[in-house]
C-alpha cells in the first residue's frame, strides 16, 4: 500500500472557474505540489491558505522538458510510496490534467505498476477558453498541436488548428517557419495570451510572417490558425495530389487518363526520367522542380491503376519505401555504425541480402550478376554488370591492363572493318570496345554514362559555336569546308579554356 496520489487541474487562469470539488481536495491534502507557481490561480490559492511546493526549480536545473517531466513523475511516485497509507498527495497542474501534461501521462502509465492509487480530477483547460474567446466550433474540424514538436506533415489547412506550449519568441519562430511551409506568409493567425484571465488577456491578429515579432509569449500563450477551406489551401499536400489523380482516372475525369495502362504509360515514365536528368545536367532548379513533378505524376498514375485493381495504393508504396530505408540504414536507425560512405554502402548491401532471406530467397543461390534491370541503357548496364562481377573477384588487376585491353579491342575492330567482316561481326567488335572502355571508367571512378553525357554536351556547345561563327559570316555549315569547320572547332576549344 501507499499514499493516494490525486492530480487536479487549476484551469486556464481565471480563479473563478475553479470547481468546488478541486478546492476541497487542495484543502484536504497532506501536501500539495504544483507544476509551476507561474500561474494566475496561485494568488487565489494563497488567499485560501493552501500551501504548495512547486517544481519550477527543475526547469532551471535540467536541460530539457522531457527531463523535467520525468523528474516530476519520479519525485511524486517516491513521495507516494514513502508516505503513510491513506495520505493524500495532490499534484496541481495548469489547465486540464489530460491536456498537454506529459508528467500526468507518465503517472497514468507507471502508477498502476508501482501499486500507487491515482485519481485525476479535471479542470477547465485552455481549450475551453479558446473555443469561447476565439469563437470557433471544434466540431467543424479541429486539431491541437504542440509547438515544441510541430511538423509540417501534421498540418491540415481545412481544420481549425490550435498550437499550444508557445512559451517564447524562439518557439514562436519555429512555429512560424513550420506553418509557412503550407500557409502564405500573409495568412492571418491569432495569438492568445492568458485567455480568460482578467486584465491579462490579449488577443492579437497578425500576418503569419510577424508571428515571432510580437511580445508577451509565456506559459499561457497559444497560436490559433483559422481553418482555410479555399481550393488553393491544400495545393502543397500529398493528399490533394492523390485526390486529383483519383479524379482524373474516375468516370467523371479525363478520357485520356482513364484509358491509360501500365504499358501505355511506360514510354512516358522513361521520357520524364530523362527530362529530369537533363535539368540536373543543366543545373536548372526551376526546370527541375517542374520535371520532378511530371515524374511524380507517372508514379501516381501507375499506383492509381493498381489501387483501382485493389492490389496496392500509393500509400502502400510510401510505406514500403519507408520500411526499406529504415531497414537498410541500421547505422542511422539502429545500433550499427558507419564511419564513411563506403561502410554505409556495405551496410546497405548486407541489409538487402537480409531482406531477401526474410522473403525466402537465398542470395547465395542467385547469380552474382542478378539484380541489374533488363532495360537499363546499355552503357549503364555494362557498368553495373562489371561492378557486380568485380565484387566476386572477376576483375582486372589494374588500369594498365584495362587500357591494354582497349587497345586490343581497337585492333580487333580495325581488323574486322579492313577485312570486310559481316556487319554483325563489326558491331560485336564495337560492343567489345565500348565494354572495355566502360571498365576504364570504373577504374578511374567515373560514371561512363555521365562521362559520355558531358562529352555530348561539349560537342553540342562547340558545334553551336561553329554554326554561330559561320552565321556571322553570312554562311552556314552546309556551304563551308571541313577545313573551315575544323579551324572553328579549335577556336571553340580555346574559348572553353578562357
Amino acid at each position: 500500500m501507499s499514499a493516494r496520489l490525486t492530480v487536479v487541474g487549476l484551469g486556464s487562469g481565471n480563479p473563478d472557474r475553479l470547481t468546488l470539488g478541486i478546492i476541497k481536495k487542495l484543502k484536504a491534502a497532506a501536501v500539495v505540489y504544483v507544476r509551476t507557481a507561474e500561474h494566475p490561480v496561485m494568488a487565489a490559492l494563497a488567499e485560501l491558505e493552501i500551501a504548495s511546493q512547486s517544481f519550477d526549480g527543475l526547469y532551471v536545473s535540467l536541460d530539457s522538458f522531457p527531463e523535467v517531466y520525468e523528474a516530476i513523475t519520479s519525485r511524486l511516485m517516491e513521495e507516494a510510496l514513502a508516505a503513510p497509507d491513506g495520505t493524500e498527495i495532490v499534484y496541481a497542474v495548469p489547465g486540464h490534467p489530460m491536456v498537454a501534461e506529459s508528467a500526468v501521462s507518465q503517472l497514468r502509465r507507471r502508477c498502476p505498476e508501482a501499486g500507487i492509487t491515482l485519481e485525476i480530477l479535471g479542470g477547465e483547460s485552455f481549450l475551453d477558453e479558446a473555443f469561447v474567446r476565439l469563437g470557433f466550433d471544434p466540431i467543424e474540424g479541429f486539431q491541437l498541436l504542440d509547438a515544441s514538436g510541430i511538423r509540417s506533415s501534421q498540418l491540415q489547412p481545412e481544420l481549425h488548428t490550435l498550437i499550444g506550449q508557445v512559451y517564447d519568441s524562439f518557439t514562436a519562430s519555429e512555429t512560424k517557419l513550420c506553418l509557412m511551409e503550407l500557409y502564405p506568409a500573409e495568412y492571418e493567425v491569432i495569438v492568445g495570451h492568458a485567455l480568460g484571465v482578467e486584465q491579462e488577456e490579449q488577443i492579437l491578429r497578425v500576418p503569419l510572417y510577424e508571428l515571432d515579432r510580437i511580445d508577451g509569449y509565456g506559459n499561457l500563450s497559444l497560436v490559433y490558425v483559422p481553418a482555410n477551406r479555399a481550393e488553393n489551401a491544400r495545393r502543397r499536400t500529398f493528399a490533394r495530389l492523390h485526390e486529383i489523380v483519383d479524379t482524373l482516372r474516375s468516370p467523371e475525369g479525363c478520357p485520356w487518363d482513364r484509358e491509360q495502362t501500365h504499358e501505355s504509360l511506360r514510354k512516358n515514365l522513361i521520357e520524364e526520367t530523362y527530362e529530369v536528368l537533363e535539368t540536373i545536367d543543366e543545373d536548372d532548379p526551376d526546370h527541375m522542380k517542374e520535371e520532378l513533378g511530371d515524374l511524380l505524376l507517372q508514379i501516381m498514375l501507375h499506383s492509381q491503376i493498381e489501387e483501382e485493381l485493389g492490389t496496392f495504393s500509393v500509400y502502400d508504396v510510401i510505406e514500403g519505401l519507408n520500411d526499406k530505408l529504415i531497414f537498410r540504414h541500421p547505422h542511422v536507425f539502429g545500433d550499427m555504425s558507419a564511419a564513411d560512405a563506403e561502410e554505409a554502402l556495405k551496410n546497405w548491401d548486407g541489409m538487402k541480402a537480409e531482406e531477401k532471406r526474410l522473403k525466402g530467397v537465398k542470395p547465395e543461390s542467385e547469380s552474382a550478376l542478378s539484380g541489374v534491370p533488363r532495360d537499363l541503357p546499355a552503357l549503364m548496364k555494362a557498368y553495373k554488370l562489371q561492378k557486380k562481377a568485380a565484387k566476386v573477384g572477376f576483375d582486372w588487376d589494374n588500369i594498365t591492363d584495362v587500357l591494354a585491353k582497349i587497345r586490343e579491342e581497337v585492333d580487333e575492330l580495325q581488323e574486322a572493318i579492313e577485312s570486310g567482316a559481316a556487319a554483325e561481326d563489326q558491331m560485336l567488335e564495337l560492343g567489345d570496345l565500348l565494354f572495355a572502355a566502360t571498365n576504364a571508367a570504373r577504374f578511374i571512378g567515373a560514371d561512363p554514362e555521365e562521362a559520355l553525357t558531358r562529352t555530348n554536351r561539349k560537342f553540342v556547345s562547340r558545334f553551336a559555336y561553329i554554326e554561330q561563327q559561320l552565321q556571322d559570316r553570312g554562311t552556314n555549315v552546309k556551304e563551308s569546308s571541313l577545313e573551315t569547320m575544323e579551324q572553328l572547332w579549335q577556336e571553340a576549344k580555346v574559348q572553353e579554356r578562357k
